[in-house]
């Protein structure tokens, strides 16, 4: 157990180093998105930090422990089909109208800085549940490694207060540096795990199979209901588009150095997947050598196996990874609300406000998003599940105006775009907290309709909405300009 701790320790400390070591020029620019200037390598541990988190560390493991063959949603191949395409061209945008946030693009692109505050405003209350599933994921990481000895509520303040202090003097810098080091430790762990735990239980991972198959049969496959095959094609949907939608996805892909090392990591980052099939293997190992786990307790199967198998100075290696999972997101969605809520909401609210005094005010509101976050974590009970669930689908909710912004021409108004999300949102907000789904909505329809994620059906009014409003705008602004027209 004192090697375990020893271990958590240490990588907590050289982590911090890492984070305050690098950091470098404090204009907003540099601060935010490393002044545009970041190559392949670091931009793929950098957006690879943003996407394997602790919901991977230990939802992975534990969604196979529950869900058997549908799982195979997470190796979701369209998260990098769209940002492939996307990506350059809001790059390109960015750079030459010195963007910074997400925020910044919508107003820029629409002439609008009401739109600019409402994508705000959805961004940061999309991230604050976010940065609690990380805390809660360190909670529970640092109970399990520390074989309980470290207390989950200290950790946590003492793992805010460092990615506080990193992040305020760094960066997104800072962000990156740990990023590297938290790749190195993540691929190891999870690449022995995926391959010693099968071989050490069954002599390999062929006989696993085998022998999950002989004990639950039909595990692996995708069931007629529920969650069948529009339900996994439906949320791939969901999730391709959505991915890059996070304010802080968006603005990690800014920080590139050009258009090609996005299309590169774009390309490259696939193969990151490759070590959720080791997550897999580990999962079905402990779902056969520790049965019985319920609910909350399947997260815990990774930990459960590992504890039941190894000594403690691997359990402390193990831990160590996980507690880089859930540090490297936490910094960067610290760094993304902070520089929203002041470039973009009070900055609106004081337009006068300078530069220099943005970015003073910025690092200012690291710790306050913080402490936000850390109320949330110990007072915000289990529904933060439910919450994340809702923002994933908020943010969701973007894509559309987006997307249809980088045509030529492009179709939406400002107020369409506005009318189609929030009606998205309104949608969103009222499936996730009155737990409606799409057989809610239609129970005598066939499987393949309620089956489907419901928030397609949230994506769908939302583009109804804008194209209506769109049309119904542009009509009134051709009209007006026939009467300005005729009156000269």
């Amino acid at each position: 157990m004192i090697s375990s701790i020893i271990i958590l320790i240490g990588t907590f400390l050289l982590a911090f180093y890492l984070g305050i070591r690098a950091r470098k020029g404090q204009q907003l620019e540099e601060w935010a998105v490393g002044g545009r200037n970041f190559g392949p390598i670091v931009m793929f541990v950098l957006m690879a930090g943003e996407i394997f988190t602790t919901y991977v560390f230990l939802g992975g493991t534990g969604g196979t422990y529950r869900m058997g063959g549908p799982i195979i949603y997470i190796f979701n191949a369209f998260c990098y089909i769209v940002p492939f395409w996307i990506l350059p061209p809001i790059w390109r945008y960015a750079k030459k109208h010195r963007v910074i946030t997400q925020s910044d693009f919508f107003a820029k692109k629409y002439d609008s800085k009401p739109l600019g505050l409402l994508v705000a405003i959805v961004g940061v209350v999309s991230m604050i549940p976010y940065i609690v599933l990380q805390l809660k994921g360190l909670k529970i990481i640092v109970s399990e490694a520390s074989y309980g000895a470290i207390s989950p509520n200290l950790a946590v303040c003492i793992g805010v207060v460092a990615v506080t202090i990193f992040v305020s003097l760094s960066g997104i810098h800072g962000s990156a540096s740990t990023a590297i080091l938290k790749d190195i430790l993540l691929l190891g762990v999870i690449l022995f795990l995926g391959f010693y735990l099968p071989y050490h239980y069954y002599g390999g991972i062929k006989p696993m199979f085998e022998t999950l198959d002989a004990a639950k049969p039909e595990f692996l496959l995708m069931p007629d209901e529920g969650l069948s095959i529009s339900w996994y094609i439906s949320t791939c949907l969901t999730i391709g588009l959505g991915q890059y939608m996070w304010p802080q996805c968006f603005g990690a892909s800014l920080s590139s150095k050009n258009e090609r090392t996005l299309r590169q990591n774009a390309a490259i980052l696939p193969l990151y997947q490759i070590i959720l099939v080791f997550i897999l293997f580990i999962g079905f190992t402990a779902l056969l050598q520790i049965p019985n786990l319920q609910g909350a307790d399947t997260d815990l199967s990774l930990f459960k196996i590992a504890k039941a198998t190894f000594d403690p100075w691997v359990v402390g290696v193990i831990g160590a990874a996980g507690i880089l999972t859930a540090l490297v997101p936490c910094s960067m969605l610290l760094l993304t609300a902070a520089t929203i809520l002041t470039k973009n909401i009070y900055k609106s609210i004081k337009p006068n406000t300078t530069d220099e005094q943005i970015g003073r005010y910025t690092r200012m509101c690291v710790p306050i998003v913080a402490l936000i976050a850390l109320f949330f974590t110990f007072f915000g009970g289990n529904s933060i599940i439910a919450l994340l669930i809702m923002a994933y689908s908020f943010v969701l909710q973007l894509f559309p105006p987006l997307f249809l912004s980088l045509w030529k021409k492009n179709p939406v108004t400002k107020a369409g775009a506005a009318a189609g999300i929030i009606s998205g949102v309104i949608m969103v907000a009222y499936v996730t907290l009155t737990s409606s789904t799409m057989a809610t909505f239609f129970p005598k329809a066939p499987s393949f309709i309620k089956d489907l994620d419901v928030g397609i059906a949230a994506l769908v009014i939302n583009i109804v909405f804008m194209f209506a409003v769109s049309s119904i705008t542009r009509t009134s602004v051709q009209i007006e300009r026939e009467i300005d027209t005729k009156a000269v």
